[in-house]
């Protein structure tokens, strides 16, 4: 009896086995996707400000959590979902605590550094029922070995290490970029005065080195071609996804706004904003860059919400980062 249970444990775990690796290896099918949204947004809950990375045959989704409780309450969270197929979601788990005067969001990108994951998000305090995050926002990065269990937060202090928080000013919205031609050189984008930029070899001391025209929630790509290499920029302006183009971060071509579906999308005409792409065209198993981003069914000053709540995250894709396709 025990010699035929182990060998149905060891058949079991063997199919288990097969069964991860064919679905690791199994090519993204896109056209499963019945919509664009992977996440609803509702009168309680909203979804925002996506980042997201493709890690050993899974997509994990970093995001802006916002939950509306009895009392009435907003409460804004870093959650984190992860998926095999973009269409089967793990419930949010939350990777920070509810508390008004801190109010974590905006995770804006994952790097990898000294053999750790690194994760940038903000706060965005409202102690006071604020609308929108008061002087008292700022900027940190947590860090993490499998990307599911995360350090306490770390203040980012991109104006330098003798600028004390409280002179700081208002920021949000970070993200990490490796230099494109300097190794070991880091750039942080955050929105402030436009999108400001600060440079470091460490992730810990901070140069600024200026700022862009330029919207919220940044996103950068390196896009490398035959002859030359660039930086892609996708920000946020009052509504859509702008793009800008560089070779060396100070001299930027704008290149328009895409608002995808937004005219088709009920749950779009709010506003539709914060597009963070991962360019995972070079990898066979996807082949496609996938953007993610965020829409609202209302404009933020409706009184029916679409800050707090009615915010869904989504998704579309392309084979250039010119021209995007969704689920129709």
């Amino acid at each position: 009896m025990r010699n035929r249970r182990e060998f149905l444990q060891q058949t079991l775990a063997t199919a288990t086995l097969l069964a991860t690796r064919t679905t690791l290896a199994a090519p993204l099918n896109l056209s499963a996707l019945k919509s664009p949204v992977l996440f609803t947004g509702d009168a309680t809950h909203a979804y925002r400000d996506p980042a997201a990375i493709f890690h050993n045959g899974w997509f994990y989704l970093y995001f802006t959590y916002v939950t509306t409780g009895t009392d009435n309450i907003a409460y804004s969270h870093v959650a984190w979902s992860k998926s095999r197929d973009l269409t089967h979601w793990t419930a949010p788990i939350n990777l920070t605590p509810s508390d008004k005067s801190l109010d974590y969001g905006s995770p804006g990108d994952l790097i990898r550094h000294n053999n750790q994951w690194v994760l940038c998000l903000q706060t965005y305090p409202r102690p006071h029922g604020e609308r929108y995050g008061n002087q008292d926002s700022r900027i940190f990065t947590m860090r993490s070995d499998d990307l599911e269990h995360w350090s306490t937060p770390e203040l980012l202090q991109v104006k330098g290490p003798n600028v004390p928080r409280e002179k700081m000013g208002r920021m949000i919205d970070p993200y990490l970029l490796a230099d494109k031609d300097t190794p070991n050189k880091w750039w942080c984008f955050y929105k402030q005065n436009g999108i400001s930029l600060s440079s470091s070899r460490d992730l810990k001391t901070w140069t600024p080195q200026g700022r862009i025209d330029a919207g919220e929630n940044p996103c950068v790509l390196v896009v490398r071609g035959p002859d030359h290499s660039e930086y892609l920029l996708f920000h946020s302006p009052s509504n859509g996804i702008g793009i800008k183009r560089s070779t060396d971060l100070k001299t930027w071509h704008d290149e328009g706004t895409l608002t995808l579906g937004q005219k088709q999308w009920p749950w779009a005409q709010g506003r539709l904003t914060a597009a963070f792409v991962l360019d995972l065209r070079a990898d066979p198993a996807i082949g496609k860059a996938l953007m993610f981003f965020h829409a609202s069914t209302y404009p933020e000053t409706d009184r029916r919400g679409g800050f707090d709540n009615y915010a869904s995250l989504a998704i579309a894709w392309s084979n250039d980062l010119k021209n995007w396709d969704w689920p129709r």
